[in-house]
């Protein structure tokens, strides 16, 4: 028998009570949450009932007890009908449902759109367990990476770097713009570029490096598209793209050393020797003795020698820019913001070094003052006003230095020896380690060294320098003789 009912949101709420219990003695302090009274074989049953737009439902009925005899939680008891209430969730942090279709969903919000509205990650599975999983993984990027990974549409692996490159030449220097751009398209798009961003796995990483050892490259170029991939993948992290975690921190192929040597004193005179005969002499001077790097050579112009003061300014180095458009002049050159450069031939530049400490003044030996103004006169006639240009005054090329620096130790009979016992032609760069270690076994100190080659710092340095074996054998020799085994 149903005594009263009566809207919680409704009067007062003693007031309701008062009503709803006005046939008994029961003062119900808490009706406020009570719709309707029933009492069945003069026990007091209440029967909550939760207001809705639509039908009423949520039916729950369970007894109280007589007035003597409420229990101090009543108001607890009242409002959840008698079931044990589960602990609410925190805000944020996402609900899990089963809809109309047997699926499972996750849902949480992931902060706002562009236009200012909530945006919501909906994730679906076909267990509750899966679908939970999927919600934490997603938290935790989140909390990672921020609700910006969550607002794009991932793409591939191509399409984001070709953008990435878009962006990269604005940024870094042309020649290291073209060597990204030869890793990209080379190894890293042709292995994985079709794959998703947001799917990839360390395993795809590893992939690339496979390709590249099983085609022979060495370690260094390895370790370089490696270093290429992996800011590829932070900066579509950054740009708001999904990159799992695990595939940004796969290790990198491996640690190698730098096979570069530097030329004993006895092998540089032989490789002198051949090149004295030679009108261009100067040049290979400037390299063994001066350690000139081969751009600031090939860059070197008339005006930044002065032979009355026997110094040469060294600001400048020449570099072919990358056209926009490949093989196509009439489109310009990929060149960063604030990029100094100066036109010489086709796509040939006169470019400021990577660093300050690279730009610098450094004094001519006697005999290459002697060499240079004899090369002054008879050096082909260069608009550009370069010392060692091409026969017809252009600038010579890298790949042409280096041929002809190969003709003069083939001649000279120099050759290096590596630890695995091979040995192979000198490189022109060795050249300028020769330099460094030649003042080096000379006791020149490593802050003048690090001017001379235009390091910026003294660690850059210490990369040239390399112990000259008279040296080792004369220290080795004195701490024997310490310990009494001299001879």
């Amino acid at each position: 028998m149903i005594i009263a009912t009566a809207p919680p949101e409704r009067a007062n709420p003693k007031q309701r009570s008062m009503k709803a219990a006005k046939r008994s003695d029961l003062l119900f302090e808490y009706s406020s949450f009570i719709n309707c009274v029933v009492f069945d074989d003069d026990l007091p049953v209440v029967e909550t009932i939760r207001y809705q737009r639509g039908p009423l439902h949520d039916h729950s009925i369970f007894p109280i007890g007589y007035p003597n005899g409420y229990p101090n939680n009543l108001f607890g008891l009242l409002y959840h009908g008698g079931v044990p209430r589960k602990k609410q969730r925190s805000k944020g942090t996402g609900s899990i449902y089963q809809n109309s279709r047997g699926q499972w969903v996750a849902a949480i919000e992931a902060g706002w759109t562009e236009h200012g509205r909530r945006r919501r990650i909906t994730l679906k599975a076909p267990s509750e367990a899966a679908v939970r999983a999927r919600l934490v993984e997603t938290q935790r990027r989140i909390a990672a990476e921020g609700t910006s990974a969550q607002a794009r549409g991932n793409i591939t692996v191509k399409r984001w770097a070709d953008r990435w490159l878009e962006q990269r030449h604005r940024v870094v220097r042309p020649g290291t713009y073209v060597s990204d751009r030869s890793g990209i398209n080379r190894w890293i798009v042709p292995t994985i570029g079709h794959l998703r961003l947001d799917s990839l796995v360390p395993a795809d990483i590893r992939r690339v490096v496979l390709a590249q050892e099983n085609a022979g490259l060495a370690l260094a170029t390895m370790q370089r598209t490696h270093v290429v991939l992996g800011k590829i993948l932070s900066d579509a992290v950054a740009e708001g793209y999904q990159v799992p975690q695990r595939a940004r921190e796969v290790s990198s192929p491996g640690a190698g050393y730098s096979s570069r040597q530097a030329l004993s004193a006895s092998a540089a005179a032989k490789i002198l020797d051949v090149a004295s005969s030679r009108p261009d002499a100067s040049r290979w001077v400037a390299a063994l003795i001066e350690g000139l790097r081969p751009a600031e050579a090939l860059g070197l112009t008339w005006e930044m020698v002065d032979l009355k003061a026997e110094t040469m300014t060294l600001a400048w180095q020449l570099r072919a820019l990358p056209y926009v458009e490949s093989r196509q002049p009439d489109s310009g050159f990929r060149v960063p913001r604030g990029f100094e450069s100066r036109r010489l031939h086709g796509s040939y530049h006169l470019v400021r070094p990577k660093t300050r400490a690279g730009s610098r003044v450094i004094p001519l030996v006697p005999w290459l003052v002697e060499s240079l103004s004899t090369w002054a006169a008879r050096a082909p006639d260069s608009p550009c006003g370069l010392v060692w240009p091409r026969d017809d005054g252009t600038p010579r090329s890298a790949e042409m230095d280096r041929q002809e620096w190969y003709q003069i130790v083939e001649e000279a009979g120099v050759s290096i020896t590596l630890p695995n016992g091979s040995t192979r032609r000198p490189l022109l760069y060795e050249a300028r380690h020769t330099a460094a270690t030649l003042l080096l076994a000379n006791g020149i100190d490593e802050t003048t060294i690090k001017a001379v080659l235009g390091h910026s710092s003294v660690l850059s340095t210490k990369s040239y320098l390399h112990t000259d074996k008279r040296r080792t054998r004369e220290a080795l020799v004195v701490s024997a003789e310490m310990v009494g085994l001299g001879r």
